[in-house]
């Protein structure tokens, strides 16, 4: 079976070198290679050449319309049986497509998705990062981690699909969460979904505290836009980090009277320092991740909070379920 893996690109051409280095340490090669540079100032083609003798690669160059685009465009011209979709931060394993052919040939799937975890290279940043994004603690194993509290959706830092999903199925919406979006359709098209734990990546997250609060507060927006568009989609642990940041906040007034009550905080964040420090073996990794888990929760929580106030209560003109189904079915 050939793979067509698909990477959208946008200025970051030391990224994708190091991508092209795990896909040349591959211990077996099915696939090609598909690089969409999305209106890049800084492309990436001139890397290219060493490679393309060690496995099969096309890029492109396009006018700048964002990820989900993008990787559309890759998947029109992909040539495999099955496409897969990595971010350009992410770095394979050496023993990636190894296990997933092993996994394929053992239980066929037609939708697949894998984890995301911290190589020993990645700085300490990287790695608080990586933990509050994967910690059940954190996230509630919704990653893809070994205890989950709702079922697994792929998402496009590490997720394949097969062709005939794609035809089935369609390509990525132009909204927040399009990778979730897809995985609730495929699952309501009837094909089988997988997550292949041994068949993970490394997700080196070129972030700072400031643009990891962006970014989750985005992942919190989000998820109102996939409960307007497919109902019934919001699950209780999607709710948890706006829950957490509402009672931090009645608990902190409380204190004024109770100071006890702040020590409820303070046992979550041993908790998560704990949890990290047992798995990163790092002080410095864990006390970052507590203030990582604290962005993460303040931003996820007030994107939710936000999203929840503007598009389902006050129902913005731009935004009513109605103007959203008309733009989840664009096109």
């Amino acid at each position: 079976m050939l793979y067509s893996i698909i990477v959208p690109v946008y200025n970051r051409p030391g990224e994708v070198k190091e991508l092209l280095d795990s896909l040349a340490a591959q211990t077996v090669k099915p696939f090609e290679l598909v690089i969409i540079e999305d209106g890049s100032k800084e492309r990436c083609d001139h890397l290219l050449g060493h490679y393309r003798s060690l496995f099969d690669i096309h890029y492109y160059y396009k006018d700048n319309s964002g990820r989900s685009d993008t990787r559309n465009y890759g998947m029109k011209r992909a040539n495999g049986d099955y496409m897969l979709f990595f971010d350009s931060d992410v770095i394979l394993p050496p023993f990636y497509f190894e296990k997933l052919e092993k996994a394929m040939a053992t239980d066929y799937c037609d939708c697949f998705g894998g984890p995301d975890a911290a190589d020993d290279s990645f700085s300490d940043m990287q790695k608080a990062v990586s933990h509050a994004m994967t910690s059940f603690w954190t996230t509630g194993g919704i990653r893809g981690g070994k205890a989950v509290m709702e079922k697994f959706c792929p998402r496009t830092f590490n997720m394949g699909l097969s062709k005939e999903v794609y035809e089935r199925v369609g390509d990525f919406k132009d909204m927040m969460g399009e990778d979730i979006d897809l995985s609730i359709r495929i699952r309501n098209a009837g094909f089988k979904i997988r997550l292949i734990r041994d068949v993970f990546v490394y997700h080196k997250r070129r972030i700072d505290m400031h643009r990891f609060f962006k970014q989750v507060n985005n992942f919190g927006q989000a998820r109102i836009w996939l409960q307007l568009i497919h109902p019934g989609s919001l699950k209780l642990v999607h709710t948890a980090p706006a829950v957490l940041l509402i009672s931090g906040a009645i608990l902190l007034l409380a204190s004024i009277f109770c100071p006890w009550l702040l020590l409820l905080p303070l046992l979550y964040a041993v908790l998560i320092f704990t949890d990290s420090l047992l798995k990163s073996k790092s002080l410095n990794v864990a006390i970052l991740s507590v203030a990582a888990a604290a962005v993460q929760i303040a931003g996820y929580g007030t994107g939710f909070l936000k999203a929840f106030w503007f598009k389902m209560i006050l129902k913005q003109p731009l935004e009513t379920k109605e103007n959203l189904t008309k733009l989840y079915n664009r096109g």
